[in-house]
């Protein structure tokens, strides 16, 4: 046993220089050779650091102490920051991390071996205030007696002790304890492991998850909040199909992909859309423009979702494929083109990991390409490009490397990359959001 314990022994606090920033934002140092990986650390800085977890090729560590600080360096405004998951640039102004940011992309691109045309200024918003979409959980702990509402400590499985959050809309980021409250008084507080919320312009829902059948106190304790705070309630049993309205009776979101257009695209709270308002829209902005649509153009929305893009293009082009692998977001997906009054698209609900020869849109040629894929990216796709013979190709990326593996693969079938550039989707953590554009 004693053997064991020395050997789980944490080595002690000590001193390092960092050189580096790895591309998901903490400081790069060297103890004897090894690589340390330190979270809460900036290029340029001395720091204590205490090692927490320890690989055969690079340890992992936590800033104890800054001796040295870089000039980019500024006051975390969370005071969760050193134990949230949530984010991991908080310690860094909002301009280094943009510049960090794109440098990083470039620097994947180039290492690759990618010629970059130009490089986009970034799309920039609010830096707090801004997430509309969450999911956060809930945890009763019976040592501390209380309950906790918020986001996943950092690299364990543990809710963050947070009294609010500061990427959240205020409406919901300064609330949690609220939330704590409400969910303390519930016969069924043991038993709700999350709490979906989505807004748009003027509403706030909030999805309450719960293991068990709520009981008539914890119906009735619900909707009293509902109606003393303004919040929109609803209830999911089980899977996302399971969803229903607590209070009110009769609810409905919706989003405008662009903000000086009449569009508007309704989702339920447990569809993926994105986070940031104002970043989107400017995304759809600066997408429509590098597309720069025709009226006889036939366009391809590969990963389309509920049509964030595939509207605004459609009242563009002459006509709009939409493909997505979610069936009901497909069904949504059309219900708002009607709703919208737009008849020149058409939907396929179709896996785009598998190979489908003889799909009917997989035998036609398009003029623009729109690809907006999930974090794994679109290599299936980006290795039969070629088929579609289209001029232009605007592909919009959440996970970089993915991106840079599937720009390889478009560059081989004779396309160039003309535009990069990021957009700040999430301030305060080392997500990148990133816009790349194609020419044949």
């Amino acid at each position: 046993m004693a053997d064991r314990k020395r050997r789980n022994r944490l080595p002690e606090p000590t001193t390092v220089s960092i050189e580096g920033m790895s591309h998901e934002g903490r400081g790069i140092a060297h103890i004897s050779g090894k690589t340390v990986f330190v979270f809460g650390a900036l290029i340029g800085e001395e720091v204590k650091i205490q090692i927490r977890k320890s690989n055969k090729k690079y340890d992992e560590a936590i800033t104890l102490e800054v001796l040295q600080a870089s000039d980019a360096r500024i006051e975390p405004k969370c005071a969760a920051f050193s134990v949230c998951g949530g984010c991991s640039l908080q310690h860094m102004s909002s301009d280094d991390q943009v510049a960090f940011k794109q440098q990083s992309l470039i620097d994947n691109m180039l290492h690759a071996g990618i010629t970059i045309g130009s490089v986009m200024p970034a799309l920039r918003s609010h830096s707090w205030g801004y997430r509309k979409k969450a999911r956060l959980g809930v945890k009763f702990v019976r040592k501390k007696g209380r309950l906790l509402v918020g986001f996943r400590e950092r690299s364990a499985p543990f809710l963050a002790d947070m009294a609010q959050c500061e990427v959240l809309i205020p409406e919901v980021g300064e609330h949690l304890q609220d939330l704590c409250a409400l969910i303390d008084g519930l016969d069924a507080k043991e038993t709700i492991p999350q709490i979906e919320v989505a807004a748009d312009r003027d509403h706030i829902v909030l999805v309450f998850r719960h293991l068990e059948e709520l009981t008539d106190h914890d119906y009735e304790a619900l909707t009293l909040f509902a109606k003393n705070t303004g919040f929109w309630l609803q209830l999911q049993s089980a899977g996302p199909d399971s969803v229903v309205n607590l209070y009110p009776e009769h609810q409905s979101l919706s989003f405008a992909p662009l903000k000086d257009e009449n569009i508007k695209i309704g989702f339920s709270p447990v569809d993926f859309i994105q986070v940031n308002t104002e970043i989107n829209q400017k995304m759809v902005s600066q997408a429509l423009h590098h597309l720069d649509l025709k009226p006889t153009d036939r366009v391809l929305d590969l990963f389309c979702g509920l049509g964030n893009f595939t509207l605004p293009m459609a009242r563009r082009c002459a006509h709009v494929t939409g493909i997505e692998g979610d069936d009901p977001m497909v069904g949504r997906a059309k219900k708002s083109a009607i709703d919208n009054g737009i008849e020149n698209t058409e939907y396929f609900a179709t896996d785009l990991t598998k190979s489908e020869p003889n799909a009917s849109w997989m035998r036609a040629k398009f003029d623009k390409i729109l690809i907006d894929p999930p974090r794994s990216g679109a290599m299936e796709i980006a290795e039969i490009i070629n088929r579609f013979k289209a001029k232009k190709i605007v592909y919009i990326s959440c996970q970089p490397s993915s991106l840079v593996r599937d720009s390889k693969i478009i560059c081989s079938h004779g396309y160039k990359l003309e535009h990069l550039g990021i957009m700040d989707m999430f301030p305060q953590t080392a997500h990148v959001e990133s816009m790349a554009v194609f020419t044949k």
